[in-house]
């Protein structure tokens, strides 16, 4: 099963952002609903919610923030993209990969030797903009790591089965003009079966979805060691 080969990077964590920042350095953060102090941020405000968690990383004395796997968040309820159904188990706001937030421009690595799968500019409001996905092979497993929110530079010369080696710079994340209209940060998220998607595949999902997408989509926390 994925979940156990992935488990297996347990001893010798991967790093999806600039090797320079140490594991010390990184915070988790609450951005789900039951968290009281969004109550007081616009979180409609991509530079609203970038001063909250810049904050939020400062008072803690870290200089990168994660978290978010299985988290439900108002945050998408800012887009019809997400809020297109009536029945409240239809809403997408289950947040399926980890998002690492640091600043645009911030490099971010293969998280292991690959191939590129796909790679698109997602555009709706709240999508993730610029999008890279890669394909993976280990013992006889295949699996992806998606990659969302990136600058436009980053799908520059790329083609879809390039190699790439674990730890090479793949991109730099975007700002909220092109990443989604987010505050900057690096959605990371593990796939199973890719189905039929290309540059692209659900960071979101309802309840009515979270079973097959908790299969589907295992925390990427076993193998970033967070």
């Amino acid at each position: 099963m994925l979940k156990d080969l992935l488990s297996q990077f347990n001893t010798s964590p991967i790093l999806v952002i600039d090797a320079t920042f140490t594991k010390n350095e990184y915070v988790p953060i609450d951005l789900s609903i039951s968290n009281t102090a969004l109550q007081q941020v616009d979180i409609t405000s991509a530079d609203d919610m970038e001063n909250y968690i810049n904050q939020f990383i400062q008072s803690q004395g870290a200089k990168v923030a994660y978290g978010g796997y299985l988290e439900v968040r108002n945050l998408y309820k800012r887009s019809a993209y997400f809020n297109e159904q009536v029945d409240p188990k239809d809403e997408r706001n289950i947040h399926l990969g980890i998002d690492i937030w640091a600043a645009s421009g911030t490099s971010i690595l293969a998280a292991l030797d690959g191939e590129i799968h796909s790679f698109k500019n997602n555009t709706n409001h709240g999508d993730y903009g610029p999008c890279i996905i890669l394909k993976h092979e280990i013992k006889n497993q295949v699996f992806y790591t998606l990659y969302g929110h990136l600058s436009m530079a980053s799908l520059q010369g790329k083609s879809v089965g390039q190699k790439v080696i674990k730890g090479q710079e793949i991109a730099t994340l975007g700002d909220k003009t092109v990443n989604g209209d987010y505050a900057p940060h690096l959605h990371f998220q593990v796939i199973r079966d890719i189905q039929d998607k290309f540059g692209d595949y659900p960071g979101v999902c309802s309840e009515n979805q979270l079973e097959f997408y908790m299969e589907n989509c295992p925390d990427p926390q076993v193998i970033l060691g967070l």
